[in-house]
């Protein structure tokens, strides 16, 4: 009997095998796909700058990634990808050939980057893909990434979500496709495409393997990125500029002066100089409606496409910098329209930077100290969790900037670290402060000079005090901490100076 059952077990083990296999996440491409690709490999090398020692690079790196082919013999990919790169490179799947590119164009807000070969012909026989942009929740799109002998591996995934989200550089918010999808990591994951029947739906922005989520940057996201480029000069994607709270809250619409049915969003603050403050937008405003979009209280939209979602969709992916935008307000009770001109706010436009790629920071030697100008790349050194590991008073800095400096356009300048040297004796921990004001005293005190006129040399007198020392950039009111060095290198005298008493630099710092 025991015989009997043993291989009665094992033939109806044999049988439900196929039930309990593992399901394989990806699969060769069919032949079919496989003509169809349009796909080269990405290589890029690269040397971001040290903040810390802003006089030098960091050690060079290498990313393999994959670009889809569009029209007009172009290639897209990410903006990190190509973020302080040295050389690009692009490679044939099919045959290994190399050839070199340039970036045609980076938005790092939007993470996309355009890239050209040198030779167009490079791309000869491979079709360019169309965009998906019928994208909604519930289609299941494909991964292709590459095995390194070249060969397509495609993984689908199934759109969960369809929602606003912050990228990379934290600048406003992009459309976004969530994904559930169970990909494996490939020496080319950097960059990976997402297809809808055989057209580009998006491309890949991030991805958890743990809960095996993956956000995309979506087609339509895409297309506006490439329509800008296609003028004849690249503005970026537009912003208002104001921040907003949801008018749940009956008594919040109360306070507000609200009438009428619940809706709209509560203006919560205006930033100075844009688009919105420009139009007469002003706090305690209620933006009830987008054009002829009305806006819930939650902030949302009904798209025809994507159902409910935030209203900030309708100025970065429907919007192009420079056209106009009426928004439908409340204020105290009565309603109003405000015509606004919509702009791209730009890296340089803020006080603190979000973003400095591609280019060496701003600094200056002076004596030891090393003055700096704040940057979010400056305080990113302190790894993923700098708003907890960096200097709380530069996190400060960086998030409240629009309040503590209405007027924008100027630099918060720091002291990031000391050198050792004999000037700078009794300044070795001064780090991290913030420089409110520079001037130069000069003591009373004889001169000795030549005359062209004569050839003994004759003695002045120099009477001048507290000459203020023009910086080039915009120093906050002074609060707290005065230091003060001997600048053993300072001359200000010209080719007749002979000798002179050294002037005392102050530095006032907060």
């Amino acid at each position: 009997m025991r015989r009997i059952r043993c291989v009665i077990f094992v033939f109806l083990f044999a049988a439900m095998a196929p039930v309990f296999a593992k399901k394989e996440p990806a699969l060769p491409a069919p032949a079919g796909v496989q003509k169809q690709l349009s796909l080269v490999r990405v290589n890029v090398t690269g040397q971001p700058y040290d903040y810390f020692r802003p006089w030098q690079k960091k050690a060079p790196f290498s990313k393999r990634a994959l670009g889809a082919v569009l029209p007009q013999g172009r290639v897209l990919v990410t903006a990190d990808l190509v973020a302080n790169e040295n050389y690009v490179e692009l490679e044939r799947a099919e045959s290994g050939e190399k050839i070199a590119a340039k970036v045609e164009m980076v938005d790092y807000e939007a993470n996309l980057a355009l890239l050209e070969p040198v030779e167009k012909k490079f791309l000869d026989g491979l079709s360019p893909l169309e965009l998906a942009l019928d994208t909604v929740v519930g289609d299941r799109l494909s991964a292709w990434q590459l095995e390194p002998t070249g060969a397509l591996v495609v993984t689908e995934g199934l759109v969960t979500t369809v929602q606003m989200m912050h990228y990379p550089m934290d600048v406003g918010q992009f459309l976004t496709y969530r994904m559930s999808i169970a990909m494996q990591y490939r020496e080319n994951s950097y960059t990976v495409p997402l297809v809808k029947n055989n057209k580009l739906a998006g491309l890949l922005l991030r991805y958890d393997s743990r809960s095996q989520l993956l956000d995309a940057i979506p087609a339509p996201v895409i297309t506006h990125f490439l329509k800008d480029v296609q003028t004849e000069h690249y503005r970026g994607f537009p912003s208002v500029g104001f921040s907003f709270f949801p008018t749940r809250d009956p008594q919040l619409r109360s306070f507000a002066g609200e009438t009428g049915k619940p809706a709209g969003v509560y203006v919560t603050s205006v930033e100075p100089n844009m688009p919105a403050a420009k139009a007469g937008l002003q706090v305690g405003d209620i933006v009830t409606a987008i054009g002829n979009n009305e806006i819930d209280q939650t902030g949302n939209y009904v798209d025809p496409l994507y159902g409910k979602i935030e209203f900030t969709n309708l100025i970065t992916s429907h919007t192009y910098a420079g056209d106009a935008l009426a928004l439908k307000i409340q204020r105290d009770g009565k309603p109003m329209q405000l015509n606004v001109t919509l702009d791209h706010r730009s890296a340089q436009d803020y006080v603190v930077p979000p973003y400095n790629l591609d280019q060496p920071p701003a600094y200056y030697v002076l004596g030891g100290l090393i003055f700096q100008e704040l940057s979010r790349q400056y305080l990113k050194e302190w790894g993923g969790n700098w708003l907890r590991e960096a200097p709380q008073r530069f996190v400060y800095l960086d998030h409240f900037q629009s309040e503590l400096f209405p007027e924008g356009r100027h630099r918060i300048v720091i002291l990031s670290q000391v050198l050792p040297a004999n000037n700078t004796i009794g300044y070795e921990d001064f780090a991290y402060l913030t420089v409110t004001k520079v001037a130069i005293w000069l003591k009373p005190c004889n001169i000795l000079s030549t005359d062209s006129s004569k050839s003994k040399p004759r003695k002045t007198r120099n009477r001048s005090s507290w000459k203020r020392l023009k910086w080039r950039w915009k120093l906050p009111p002074s609060r707290s901490v005065t230091a003060s060095l001997r600048s053993s290198g300072w001359n200000k005298g010209g080719d007749n100076l002979r000798s002179a008493k050294l002037p005392q630099l102050a530095f006032l710092f907060d």
